[in-house]
């Protein structure tokens, strides 16, 4: 099954926030979830359903989705380790990530 990685807008905004040195290593990080390289783990209680990768203090939270035979990664939040978790919680209490379910 192919599988493609698809980066939304607020990890974008994040990445380009960050100083050249870590907006590289955090793309490469990217890059490596298609071949399921990299720190990867499932987040737990509430979040069980996302998954999160580690690049060093930063971290992107993801989801697995299939559509029509393709296996996609859904990046669509990233930040730094001490607040990422808790602002996630916040957007989704406030469904202001709403927009990936239409999807």
């Amino acid at each position: 099954m192919k599988t493609r990685v698809i980066v939304g807008q607020r990890v974008k905004d994040f990445l380009d926030s960050l100083a050249p040195q870590p907006r590289r290593a955090l793309w490469r990080g990217i890059k490596g979830l298609a071949s399921d390289n990299g720190d990867i783990r499932r987040l737990e209680g509430e979040l069980a359903s996302y998954w999160r990768l580690r690049v060093g203090q930063m971290r992107v939270v993801y989801l697995l989705r299939a559509e029509k035979g393709e296996r996609q990664i859904v990046c669509f939040f990233a930040d730094y380790r001490a607040t990422v978790y808790e602002v996630l919680q916040q957007l989704l209490a406030s469904d202001l990530l709403s927009e990936l379910k239409e999807r």
